[in-house]
């Protein structure tokens, strides 16, 4: 007997249409600007040619939401999760149940008053964001069925092969069932505005500007732009300094804006087996992360957020987890209250400050290579710029200081089963790796190390499809070779 297949929510045509239309906004803004230029010669077809092409492809990409939805099917068969999609070219997609490692879901603006879900579903072979199989819009009750089904399928296959299947969707229950999930993490108002003020997310606004500009700077009027400008500048240089500090102040809004929206009621909760995230205000995600999945985690403090104690604390997974393979545990938290939640989800996690320092006689490599660099530098902008370049010269110090902080900062511990490690790039990173989840290790060694007897170690853990390096620099080449030791896979 045939399985009975399932169908997308209609609403699936609003959701897609809009997606597909964004992800072609910007040739779209090519097609429509290009053609809105020289557009005197008489003939109106000629004369609108790129309204006519731009106006064709918004109600193609428009229908091609229809489309989708129309021609998308998935249903239950042989112990795999089975979908059928496309029209002129039919894909069918077969996912075994004991590949499934975890499903994410997601309400977005569209689903809230329809009271459905976007389901994803990841895979070892997941990647980064993209899900090996994403249903757009399903019902509640729908999403519970597909995890039900996919939980007993696993079970069952447990039953039949005696083979232990990585843990993933072991629990059926529904996916609103909270009496099983105990929440360990949340953000505070105080601490969502103070996450959102230091995200640093300014740099991806202007990074966004920088793109657009360098790819459709031709279809721009920069002339008139450059003449507007040069206008400003006969105000006084006092003038522009307002205007960029104002554009500045209004880029940093935007971030904070995207920030707060994005992490707004963001809860941490774990169960037995996973550990589930919610977070969003206008699109609410839940992701999902099977406990034996998480490789490594680490707390990063940047300098600013140091000072007042804070920092956040992420976990490196192997397989994607709708978020990547690094994700943010706890975007912001106290270093002071830290503990409590991190031991609520990692027991055996051991927290103590690594206290083994790295040798003095290593101190100077954390700043010698910059210097073969700089040297070139420093004495072509002297030589260009003189007298002003020779201002250069203070990179010199700022170097040495800067590497003699690096150094200052490393430090490493071994407790048992457990290796952390803490090393400084500008952020502070301390990161708590088991013995059981390094993958590799290995020694590095120069010739000028070898003299000072100094070392830089390795660990490899599982990151996604990747690997994630935990590293330590210029450590006692004695101690390198015993955490080495430490680390052979007979002594776990």
């Amino acid at each position: 007997m045939s399985e009975p297949r399932y169908k997308l929510h209609w609403v699936t045509i609003i959701v897609e249409s809009l997606k597909t239309l964004k992800e072609a906004i910007l040739p779209l803004v090519v097609v429509f600007i290009s053609g809105s230029r020289n557009n005197d010669s008489g003939n109106w077809f000629l004369d609108n040619w790129s309204m006519i092409i731009g106006s064709v492809l918004v109600v193609y990409l428009l229908f091609s939401g229809f489309i989708k939805w129309r021609r998308f099917s998935y249903w239950f068969e042989d112990g795999e999760l089975r979908i059928e999609s496309g029209l002129f070219v039919r894909k069918k997609r077969y996912i075994p149940f004991e590949r499934i490692q975890s499903l994410n879901y997601t309400e977005g603006i569209f689903h809230r008053p329809f009271g459905l879900v976007n389901v994803q579903v990841e895979t070892a072979a997941s990647s980064g964001d993209q899900a090996e199989a994403e249903l757009t819009a399903v019902t509640r009750e729908d999403a519970d069925l597909i995890k039900k089904r996919i939980a007993d399928g696993k079970k069952r296959k447990v039953e039949e092969t005696g083979d232990a299947i990585e843990a993933g969707i072991e629990s059926a229950e529904p996916i609103d069932e909270e009496s099983v999930e105990k929440r360990v993490f949340s953000l505070n108002p105080k601490q969502l505005v103070l996450l959102a003020t230091t995200s640093g997310g300014i740099g991806v606004i202007f990074s966004g500007v920088a793109i657009f500009l360098s790819q459709f700077g031709e279809f721009l009027p920069l002339d008139k732009v450059s003449d507007e400008l040069a206008g400003l500048i006969k105000f006084g240089v006092f003038i522009i300094v307002i205007l960029v500090l104002a554009g500045l102040f209004l880029a940093w809004l935007v971030s904070v804006a995207m920030t707060f929206f994005s992490y707004y009621g963001f809860t941490v909760r774990v169960s037995d087996e996973e550990l589930i995230i919610t977070r969003g205000l206008l699109e609410k995600k839940r992701t999902t992360i099977p406990l034996s999945r998480i490789q490594s985690i680490s707390f990063v403090e940047n300098p600013l957020r140091q000072m007042f104690g804070y920092g956040r604390v992420l976990v490196h997974s192997a397989g994607a987890a709708g978020d990547g393979s690094k994700i943010q545990l706890f975007p912001l938290v106290k270093k002071s209250e830290l503990y409590e939640p991190l031991q609520a989800i990692f027991p055996e996690l051991d927290l103590r400050e690594p206290l083994e320092k790295l040798p003095k006689r290593g101190r100077k490599f954390y700043y010698r290579i910059d210097f073969l660099w700089m040297i070139p530098v420093i004495a072509l902008v002297s030589w260009f710029f003189y007298p002003y370049g020779l201002l250069s010269l203070l990179i010199v110090p700022i170097v040495m200081v800067f590497g003699m902080w690096q150094h200052r900062s490393a430090a490493y511990r071994i407790s048992g089963n457990q290796v952390t490690m803490r090393s400084r790039g500008i952020s502070l990173e301390t990161s708590y790796t088991m013995r059981k989840r390094i993958q590799s290790a290995h020694l590095r060694q120069t010739i000028f190390q070898r003299r000072k007897r100094v070392a830089s170690i390795h660990l490899n853990v599982k990151s996604g499809i990747g690997v994630h390096d935990v590293r330590l620099r210029q450590m006692d080449v004695d101690e390198a070779e015993e955490l080495l030791d430490w680390y052979e896979p007979s002594q776990g």
